[in-house]
This record gives structure tokens, C-alpha cells and sequence, in this order.
């Protein structure tokens, strides 16, 4: 199969990165089926899709008749079964291993055998969902980035396991959605988060010792370092639990204590502050 006979994808989960691979293969004029484990997540994950294209619409960058055809082209489950006839499926659920083993062992088995399985994941290593699919050579990582319909990469990953083949058609297929590719050895963070949460750490570290406010801290990044937006504002963008999570993972994997959360990151997410998504983090959104 080529990348471009590519029919119809599946998504896992449609929170802030799934509902955005969804609306970005759709608008590749791509069916998709995304499912969500209960009719009101489902409901959720609908109204993300339909506010971000009608968001496009009212911008003047889609016009009418392009969102009509694009929504038409999306449907929802709550049973992951349904995805197995996909000739690729994205998983995008939340970023814990356990959970990401299970969609693909359930995946391994509902989908047809030239099914390839792909993984947003920010940070767990490939292999270990890889091998849970029952199918380790057709599964590989597909990291989006944070909003997909506007953000230009994807991060490839191929675990051990990966065929050359498998690699090859994902790669063709993110181009076909018209992403810029780059590949990362299985490595937990890949190229991105590796380099990342060092540096998101040490802002938070900066905070909390009281060294700079938030304001100057972002402004000096944005405007020294010419980012489109300071550390502490990424951080509530991606969200401080999936940050946490994120370097959790990497301290797991390397012992590096460069990547382990400082306790402010921690504190935050118990008080329910996770940025954007929760209306407050480092900074309030109301």
C-alpha cells in the first residue's frame, strides 16, 4: 500500500492533540474516525473539531464550502474496535504507558493485517507499544505538534521492530498532510522533548526562586531568543501536567536530574493549575 491510497485514518482520543490530527487529515480530504471510550467525551471531542474549523472559516483561511466537506468527512466511535479497518491509526490518548499498551494490544487485534499503528506520543519509547500490538514491525511514532493544523513537523520513530517499509509509508503519508519530516532514535523524548524540558525546568526553577517574574522571563526568551512565545506560556500551552509526565519519563530513562520536574511543576498540577486547558497556569486565562 502507498501512502497515497491511504482512504481512511483512525484516531485515538480527540483532546486538544487528537481533535487537531483529526481536522488536519481531514482536511487532506481524508476520512477519519476518531473514537473516545464514552458518548460524552465523544461529544467533547466533536465540539473541538467544529469550533477549530469554524475558528478557520471565520479567519477568511476555509471558506464555507471546504468545512462543510471536511466535517462530512469525520465520523466518531466509542467502541476502538471500529478503527481496525483504517489502513493507518494515530494514537493520541493520554500520555501514560499502561493506557497506550492496551489501545495497541486491542488495536493489534481488531485491525486488518496491513494496518500500520502509529503513536503521538511526546516521550515513551516505541517499542514498548510496538510489541504490546502484537505486530511490532507495522507500528512506529508519529509525534505532532501542538496545535497539528498549524504546527509544520512531525517526529518520526521507529522502534527496533519498525520495517523499513512501515517507515517509509508514514513518512510518505505526513508528507502527503503536508508536514515537514525529521526521524528520532527510540529514545524516550525523541530530538524534540530531549532538548526541551531541560530548558522549560529551569524557567519553572527560575519562578519559583523568585530570580525574574514570568513577564520578564518570557519576554527575554521571545525577544532575545527570537521564540514565538517565552517558556512559561509554552508551558501553559502544552499543558504542566503533560509537561510533568513528559519529564518523568526521561528522568526514568536516563537518571539525568536535569529532567526531573521541579516541585513547583508538581505543586501546580495538584492545585488543578495545568494551563490553557484548566484556565489558569503560570499565567490566568479566565
Amino acid at each position: 500500500m502507498e501512502a497515497g491510497d491511504v482512504r481512511r485514518v483512525g484516531v485515538v482520543g480527540c483532546g486538544l492533540m487528537g481533535s487537531g490530527i483529526v481536522e488536519v487529515v481531514a482536511r487532506a480530504g481524508i476520512e477519519v474516525v476518531f473514537s473516545e471510550p464514552t458518548d460524552e467525551l465523544v461529544a467533547a471531542g466533536r465540539s473541538r473539531v467544529d469550533r477549530s474549523i469554524r475558528k478557520a472559516v471565520d479567519r477568511g483561511k476555509l471558506d464555507a464550502s471546504e468545512a462543510s466537506a471536511m466535517l462530512g468527512r469525520i465520523r466518531d466511535t466509542t467502541d476502538l474496535a471500529e478503527l481496525g479497518d483504517a489502513e493507518l491509526v494515530i494514537e493520541a490518548a493520554t500520555e501514560d504507558l499502561d493506557a497506550k499498551r492496551e489501545v495497541f494490544r486491542v488495536l493489534g487485534e481488531a485491525a486488518g493485517p496491513a494496518t500500520i499503528l502509529a503513536s503521538n506520543t511526546s516521550s515513551i519509547p516505541i517499542v514498548e507499544l510496538a510489541v504490546a500490538s502484537g505486530r511490532p514491525d507495522r507500528a512506529v511514532g508519529m509525534h505532532f505538534f501542538n496545535p497539528p493544523p498549524v504546527m509544520a513537523l512531525v517526529e518520526l520513530t521507529p522502534a527496533l521492530t519498525t520495517s523499513r517499509e512501515t517507515l517509509v509509508f508514514v513518512r510518505a503519508f505526513a508528507e502527503r498532510l503536508g508536514k515537514t519530516v525529521v526521524v528520532s532514535k527510540d529514545h524516550a523524548g525523541f530530538i524534540v522533548n530531549r532538548l526541551l524540558i531541560p530548558y522549560l525546568n529551569d524557567a519553572a526553577r527560575l519562578v519559583d526562586e523568585g530570580f525574574a517574574t514570568r513577564e520578564d522571563i518570557d519576554t527575554a526568551i521571545s525577544l532575545g531568543l527570537a521564540h514565538p512565545m517565552g517558556p512559561l506560556t509554552l508551558m501553559d500551552l502544552i499543558g504542566i501536567d503533560t509537561c510533568v509526565s513528559v519529564a518523568e519519563v526521561l528522568v526514568r530513562e536516563f537518571g539525568d536530574p536535569r529532567y526531573a520536574p521541579p516541585p513547583v511543576l508538581k505543586r501546580m498540577v495538584a492545585a488543578g493549575r495545568l494551563g490553557r486547558k484548566s484556565g489558569a497556569g503560570f499565567y490566568d486565562y479566565g
